[in-house]
């Protein structure tokens, strides 16, 4: 969710749901530890609960990260093991660490004795030929060994080789049987499902079997899916806002961020698919994608977009 999840992105999804864990893109520790880190860390507390995903393979820089994580208030620490870009690999981490469950588990002990927050781990179900179900379950255990309970499972293994990221997340099939008995044989441990969730129905039925269900790009592009996700899910008895609700709840944020120096379109681009599948939606990504971007655009450009849309009462 590179250049997907940031913090203009989580705050407009914290207006649709007020439970789910929102997740920072992946911040590497080289740009926290070599660059600013606030630019990479900031966030605004209603995001919360948040938690920040890093790319690493280094402990000590890992722990010097969870340092940074605890210092800025984040509620989770997640190292990703499951990105399987060439770059990622170059550096030494994502996916590719799936090949060396004692570095995986010496980088969650680092950072377990930096926090009292959760240190959680997402990974693959296996990579290129390593993708029976015995060599994640042994990847499971040593990394669980290490003080990790919570284990966010893309239910698709990765070829590092031979396949783009992209492809990597459609081409190998499905097995989310493989993270369902992952649960079963680690019943004291929280597994938590990725990978072709597209709706809260899906998401429910996963709910039968694991713990959690993580859902990225489906909410990116349709970001109301997640309106009932409070009352389903979590049992909240309130009715989500409308959709035009959310748009106006955004105006104070949206204001402060113009009054620093943010362009529109940094905030609104995350908010082209809010009204996907309703009379006028077409009219307001076209509206936002062609103004947002130009000069002296502001508030008055989404309730122009807004007005093309027409909402049934919620």
């Amino acid at each position: 969710m590179l250049d997907w999840t940031d913090r203009w992105c989580r705050y407009f999804l914290r207006q649709i749901s007020q439970r789910t864990v929102l997740y920072t893109e992946m911040v590497t520790t080289g740009a926290l530890l070599h660059r600013e880190p606030g630019r990479f860390l900031d966030f605004d507390p209603e995001e919360h609960p948040l938690a920040l995903q890093l790319g690493g393979s280094e402990p000590d820089e890992l722990a010097a990260c969870t340092r940074l994580a605890d210092q800025w208030g984040y509620d989770e620490i997640n190292l990703n093991v499951g990105c399987p870009s060439d770059r990622v690999q170059s550096g030494r981490f994502g996916a590719c660490l799936m090949a060396d469950p004692p570095l995986v588990a010496d980088c969650v002990a680092a950072m377990r004795a930096e926090t009292d927050h959760p240190v959680t781990v997402k990974h693959r179900i296996g990579i290129d030929d390593m993708d029976d179900y015995d060599a994640m379950a042994s990847f499971v255990a040593q990394v669980a060994a290490a003080g990790c309970q919570t284990f966010l499972v893309h239910a698709r293994k990765a070829w590092l080789q031979g396949l783009s990221p992209k492809e990597n997340r459609d081409i190998p099939p499905l097995q989310y049987e493989n993270v369902y008995r992952l649960k079963r044989e680690f019943p004291q441990l929280e597994i938590v499902i990725n990978g072709g969730v597209a709706d809260l129905a899906q998401a429910q039925a996963n709910l039968q079997w694991v713990d959690g269900v993580m859902i990225g790009r489906a909410v990116y592009h349709h970001p109301w899916l997640l309106a009932d996700a409070d009352r389903l899910v979590f049992g909240q008895q309130q009715a989500p806002p409308s959709r035009k609700a959310v748009v106006l709840g955004m105006r104070d944020f949206i204001e402060r961020e113009l009054a620093k120096g943010v362009p529109l379109h940094r905030l609104t681009r995350h908010m082209l698919g809010l009204f996907q599948g309703l009379p006028g939606a077409r009219r307001w990504r076209r509206h936002l994608s062609e103004q947002a971007n130009r000069p002296g655009a502001g508030w008055h450009t989404l309730v122009e977009a807004m007005a093309a849309v027409r909402e049934a009462p919620s």
